[in-house]
């Protein structure tokens, strides 16, 4: 499960997302450098070899530790992308091809634009479909994808299902779920797109063709309650909008949203933006976030978590590193070792405020006045410096103090003993 957002405003354009993943799932936020006149003929994607593109982009991504492809990222070209699971009729059961998560990767990697990085997903997609299990432990999760797909000048909406596929041009804002969102009203579509859905079924031909109506599932739309939480998403950026109020600190509010606001997580469900794993019909969890401002002639603005749960988070300034010459403790070396993870070594703190309210207050605390500092500063000048170091003292500091506390789990609550098995498996607290 994953939430995504665009907004397009002032001559501004503000990508958001979510990736939800499994909650033992370690996410690695790390930069790629561009690449000119690669020697390398074949690249090993997560599970299929395909052709390398000889010069690729310099990335950011916010990737699953275990993945070669990410969930999120921004290209040096100003080039933003995200995917969504969605659970089309034409996913593969069995084989494996291209993942999602591979397509923003390439996407990013290959893409001088937003309708490049577009085209070339498309093609990729075309040449050699999608699929293969995509979920940590559970090797039984497999799903076809959507994608938000922006630069300063233009934004798209990418829907699949199989090697088929729509897209839709943002005009002031979007949000996808895990649910097809374009009906009938895209404005590009896969070769010979609607002559198959008849072939095939999908499509008696009558009336305007419907791609969400065609290849669309009902099942895990319900259970993960999708079309709430890009409900939910829509309407934060319509208000945003019509108040002219699109911003970091407004993004990121959206991404925290939480459907029921009880301080006891254990009370929440799918229709949190912000998800909080727990137990077996809630299995997913806010693994990181990320927003970023495109401007035209700006190098990308970004700040991200690299941790669960934006709730309980600190968006921190990022950037390429060759604009600046100051250490990002939060990019971690591609191929890094679990251990020394950014993610994981927050993941005490994260694991310790879910069950203990008065720790969280205080975190929450001390979190909103740097983060307060740190949106003044990307909003305004856009400035990094010192950012990072401000960002990892905060860090120590928490971790430091969750460290020095032992966890109570209320041996009533079904949601304490779901987090008490898995903080045991993982040997987190």
């Amino acid at each position: 499960m994953c939430d995504t957002q665009l907004i397009r405003q002032k001559g501004e354009t503000f990508f958001a997302k979510n990736s939800d993943r499994e909650a033992s799932e370690p996410q690695v936020v790390c930069y790629i450098p561009p690449v000119v006149d690669d020697d390398n003929v074949e690249l090993q994607t997560t599970y299929l070899s395909i052709l390398q593109s000889p010069c690729r982009h310099g990335v950011i991504l916010s990737r699953p530790a275990w993945l070669w492809g990410a969930e999120m990222g921004v290209n040096d070209c100003g080039v933003v992308i995200g995917n969504e699971a969605v659970f089309s009729k034409l996913v593969a059961r069995t084989g494996v091809a291209l993942l999602g998560m591979d397509l923003v990767r390439l996407g990013l990697e290959r893409g001088e634009s937003a309708r490049h990085a577009l085209d070339c997903i498309t093609q990729l997609l075309q040449a050699h479909g999608q699929g293969g299990p995509a979920g940590f432990r559970d090797k039984s999760f497999r799903y076809d994808n959507s994608f938000i797909i922006a630069d300063g000048d233009e934004a798209w909406v990418l829907e699949t299902a199989g090697k088929h596929w729509v897209a839709k041009q943002i005009g002031d804002y979007a949000a996808i779920s895990n649910v097809l969102s374009i009906e009938d009203d895209f404005d590009l579509c896969s070769p010979g797109l609607i002559e198959w859905a008849k072939e095939n079924k999908y499509f008696d031909g009558k009336g305007v063709f419907n791609f969400a109506k065609a290849f669309d599932t009902r099942f895990m739309i319900r259970m993960g309650c999708a079309r709430q939480r890009r409900a939910a998403s829509l309407n934060s950026l319509g208000n945003f909008y019509d108040a002219g109020t699109a911003s970091f600190r407004s993004m990121a509010s959206s991404l925290r949203q939480h459907a029921n606001n009880s301080p006891e997580f254990s009370q929440h469900d799918n229709r949190d933006v912000c998800m909080h794993a727990g137990g077996l019909t809630r299995p997913s969890q806010t693994c990181g976030s990320m927003i970023v401002c495109l401007r035209e002639g700006e190098q990308a603005r970004i700040m991200m978590t690299g941790t669960s749960a934006p709730c309980l988070s600190l968006f921190q300034p990022v950037c390429f590193p060759l604009e600046r010459s100051y250490k990002q403790t939060i990019f971690m070396d591609e191929n890094c070792e679990t251990e020394a993870n950014f993610w994981l070594r927050f993941e005490t703190v994260h694991r310790r405020a879910l069950l203990d309210k008065a720790f969280r207050s205080q975190l929450l605390e001390g979190r909103d006045t740097l983060e307060n500092k740190l949106f003044a500063l990307m909003e305004n000048t856009g400035s990094h410096e010192g950012g990072a170091g401000k960002a990892e003292k905060w860090h120590q500091q928490w971790r430091d103090a969750a460290d020095n506390l032992k966890p109570t789990y209320r041996w009533h609550s079904l949601y304490d003993r779901y987090w008490k098995r898995l903080n045991k498996r993982d040997n987190i607290i």
